[in-house]
Protein backbone atom coordinates (compact mmCIF):
# COMPACT_ATOMS: atom_id res chain seq x y z
CA UNK A 1 0.00 0.00 0.00
CA UNK A 2 1.33 3.43 -0.94
CA UNK A 3 1.74 5.94 1.88
CA UNK A 4 -0.86 8.69 1.58
CA UNK A 5 1.49 11.35 2.95
CA UNK A 6 4.08 10.78 0.22
CA UNK A 7 4.27 12.73 -3.04
CA UNK A 8 4.73 11.04 -6.41
CA UNK A 9 6.07 11.81 -9.88
CA UNK A 10 4.81 10.64 -13.27
CA UNK A 11 8.11 8.77 -13.56
CA UNK A 12 7.23 6.70 -10.45
CA UNK A 13 9.56 8.25 -7.87
CA UNK A 14 8.21 9.08 -4.43
CA UNK A 15 9.25 11.79 -2.00
CA UNK A 16 8.54 12.13 1.70
CA UNK A 17 9.21 15.64 2.99
CA UNK A 18 10.24 16.43 6.57
CA UNK A 19 11.90 19.66 7.75
CA UNK A 20 13.10 20.61 4.27
CA UNK A 21 14.59 17.18 3.52
CA UNK A 22 13.03 14.75 1.06
CA UNK A 23 13.56 11.03 1.36
CA UNK A 24 13.29 9.64 -2.18
CA UNK A 25 12.73 6.21 -3.69
CA UNK A 26 10.79 4.49 -6.43
CA UNK A 27 7.26 3.19 -6.12
CA UNK A 28 5.98 -0.35 -5.90
CA UNK A 29 4.70 0.02 -9.46
CA UNK A 30 8.16 1.01 -10.73
CA UNK A 31 9.72 -1.94 -8.91
CA UNK A 32 7.24 -4.39 -10.37
CA UNK A 33 7.81 -3.02 -13.88
CA UNK A 34 11.59 -3.25 -13.48
CA UNK A 35 11.56 -6.80 -12.18
CA UNK A 36 14.22 -7.97 -9.76
CA UNK A 37 16.57 -5.08 -8.96
CA UNK A 38 20.19 -6.27 -8.92
CA UNK A 39 22.14 -2.99 -8.57
CA UNK A 40 21.52 0.60 -7.49
CA UNK A 41 24.15 3.07 -8.73
CA UNK A 42 23.74 5.62 -5.94
CA UNK A 43 25.18 9.13 -6.38
CA UNK A 44 27.73 10.83 -4.15
CA UNK A 45 26.65 12.76 -1.08
CA UNK A 46 26.96 16.46 -1.85
CA UNK A 47 25.78 16.14 -5.46
CA UNK A 48 23.35 18.87 -6.55
CA UNK A 49 20.29 17.55 -8.37
CA UNK A 50 17.76 19.41 -10.51
CA UNK A 51 14.07 18.48 -10.51
CA UNK A 52 13.29 16.24 -13.47
CA UNK A 53 16.92 15.41 -14.29
CA UNK A 54 18.57 12.01 -13.87
CA UNK A 55 20.12 11.46 -10.41
CA UNK A 56 21.37 7.89 -10.85
CA UNK A 57 20.40 4.51 -12.32
CA UNK A 58 18.88 1.27 -11.12
CA UNK A 59 19.72 -2.01 -12.83
CA UNK A 60 17.27 -4.88 -12.92
CA UNK A 61 17.16 -8.22 -14.67
CA UNK A 62 15.17 -6.46 -17.43
CA UNK A 63 16.88 -3.09 -17.93
CA UNK A 64 18.88 -0.16 -16.60
CA UNK A 65 16.54 2.70 -15.66
CA UNK A 66 17.17 6.34 -14.85
CA UNK A 67 15.91 7.68 -11.53
CA UNK A 68 14.89 11.32 -11.76
CA UNK A 69 15.03 13.98 -9.06
CA UNK A 70 11.50 14.74 -7.85
CA UNK A 71 12.80 17.99 -6.31
CA UNK A 72 15.92 20.14 -6.68
CA UNK A 73 18.53 20.28 -3.96
CA UNK A 74 21.63 18.65 -2.52
CA UNK A 75 21.96 14.97 -1.73
CA UNK A 76 22.75 14.73 1.96
CA UNK A 77 22.54 10.97 2.49
CA UNK A 78 22.37 7.73 0.52
CA UNK A 79 20.93 4.40 1.62
CA UNK A 80 24.07 2.28 2.03
CA UNK A 81 21.94 -0.84 2.62
CA UNK A 82 21.02 -0.88 -1.07
CA UNK A 83 24.63 -1.55 -2.04
CA UNK A 84 24.49 -4.98 -0.41
CA UNK A 85 20.74 -5.60 -0.70
CA UNK A 86 19.38 -3.99 -3.89
CA UNK A 87 16.43 -6.38 -3.68
CA UNK A 88 15.00 -4.11 -0.95
CA UNK A 89 13.72 -1.96 -3.82
CA UNK A 90 11.31 -4.76 -4.68
CA UNK A 91 10.67 -5.97 -1.13
CA UNK A 92 10.15 -2.71 0.78
CA UNK A 93 9.94 0.25 -1.65
CA UNK A 94 8.44 2.77 0.76
CA UNK A 95 10.49 2.21 3.89
CA UNK A 96 13.66 0.14 3.73
CA UNK A 97 14.45 1.06 0.12
CA UNK A 98 14.56 4.84 0.30
CA UNK A 99 17.45 5.72 -1.98
CA UNK A 100 18.62 9.25 -1.25
CA UNK A 101 17.81 12.18 0.98
CA UNK A 102 17.76 15.61 -0.62
CA UNK A 103 18.02 18.95 1.19
CA UNK A 104 15.37 20.66 -0.91
CA UNK A 105 16.32 24.06 -2.35
CA UNK A 106 12.78 25.07 -3.38
CA UNK A 107 9.98 23.48 -1.41
CA UNK A 108 7.46 25.16 -3.70
CA UNK A 109 8.35 22.52 -6.31
CA UNK A 110 6.45 19.99 -4.21
CA UNK A 111 3.16 21.47 -5.44
CA UNK A 112 3.84 19.96 -8.88
CA UNK A 113 3.98 16.43 -7.47
CA UNK A 114 0.97 14.14 -7.14
CA UNK A 115 -0.72 12.98 -3.99
CA UNK A 116 -1.43 9.27 -3.48
CA UNK A 117 -4.91 9.47 -5.03
CA UNK A 118 -3.74 11.10 -8.26
CA UNK A 119 -0.80 8.70 -8.50
CA UNK A 120 -3.07 5.68 -8.01
CA UNK A 121 -5.28 6.98 -10.82
CA UNK A 122 -2.21 7.30 -13.07
CA UNK A 123 -1.14 3.73 -12.31
CA UNK A 124 -4.67 2.48 -12.96
CA UNK A 125 -4.49 3.89 -16.50
CA UNK A 126 -1.19 2.07 -17.07
CA UNK A 127 -2.29 -1.39 -15.94
CA UNK A 128 -5.44 -1.64 -18.04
Amino acid sequence: MRPESFLYTEDHEWASLSDGVASVGITDYAGSELGDVVYVDLPEVGKTVIKGETMFTVESVKAVSDIYAPLSGEITEINQALKDKPELVNEDPFKGAWMVKIKVSDQGQATSLMGEGAYSELVATLVK
